[in-house]
């Protein structure tokens, strides 16, 4: 009798099984399918306009011909000085929380805000810049877009960066300290370099997060239609010129979306593979 109770159990585990992983492949197809058909509208529109003109030409004016150089050197300028501006900060927190204050209750403190923040809307974020820079200055600038863009890329790098320093075992630190160099020199050259790759997987990652970011700039940087270097001005952002080329009734303006769409995507995916390839790599010590 013991048999046919076993058979039928076994029986029922395995059509729950079945059905469990059916809806499992049925879901992840359903959101692929719909992924495919996003980046084949993207891919159709957006190749058509894509010419020398989008990256040597400035933003035209309704009817005109142009390009998006000016929004995407903006973009470039934007994105670095939020890198340069976040990394640091995001780099030493996490190392202090991985490597100083690993059971310190401040590290509890700033890991719990540090996690809020990584899910905080992007719009609170140029709210709050554009509420202790944009309001105080009097005016829209650069500088004021890449605080509120580094602000986004700080609790990235924070994350990762105490992550990768976690993974390195201890046992290399104490193999360091033994031979007596000093902390900050076991961090530098033991723990940093064996959590390199992950540590600048972090850093693509928040590249890729920004590089589409259009709420924090509305508030802080605002847009340019002419060609700018001045850090304290309003300057001109490829996220920003497509969501109003893709508002504006004028289909030149809109094709031109489509393109720095297309062009925003292929950036980010190509970071994305960059991250993949670095996260799987091992760097031998």
């Amino acid at each position: 009798m013991a048999l046919p109770q076993v058979t039928g159990r076994y029986a029922g585990r395995r059509r729950t099984n079945f059905i469990a992983t059916a809806l499992s492949i049925g879901a992840a197809g359903f959101g692929l399918t719909w992924l495919l058909l996003i980046l084949t509208v993207l891919v159709v529109k957006g190749v058509g306009g894509l010419t020398l003109a989008v990256f040597t030409e400035m933003t035209p004016p309704p009817g005109g011909a142009g390009g998006l150089l000016n929004a995407i050197v903006g973009s470039l300028i934007l994105t670095t000085f939020a890198v340069l501006l976040g990394t640091p900060l995001g780099v030493l927190a996490g190392t202090y929380m991985a490597e100083y204050g690993r059971y310190a209750k401040l590290t509890m403190v700033v890991r719990f805000i540090n996690d809020i923040l990584l899910s905080a809307p992007s719009i609170v974020v140029g709210l709050f810049v554009y509420e202790i820079m944009v309001a105080t200055m009097g005016h829209f600038s650069a500088w004021a877009g890449a605080v509120a863009l580094a602000m986004i890329v700080i609790p990235v790098v924070v994350r990762t960066t105490e992550d990768m320093l976690l993974l390195v075992p201890n046992t290399l630190r104490e193999a360091s300290s033994a031979l007596g160099l000093p902390r900050w020199i076991v961090i530098r050259d033991v723990a940093y370099r064996a959590a390199r790759a992950g540590m600048i997987t972090g850093v693509l990652l928040a590249v890729a997060r920004i590089t589409g970011e259009t709420a924090p700039l509305l508030f802080t940087a605002l847009n340019n239609q002419f060609f700018s270097w001045n850090l304290n001005a309003p300057m001109a952002s490829l996220p920003v010129v497509i969501f109003q080329f893709a508002l504006s009734p004028y289909e030149d303006w809109q094709q031109l979306a489509w393109t720095g769409a297309l062009l925003i995507t292929v950036t980010v995916l190509a970071l994305s593979i960059l991250a993949r390839s670095l996260a799987s790599k091992k760097v031998p010590l």
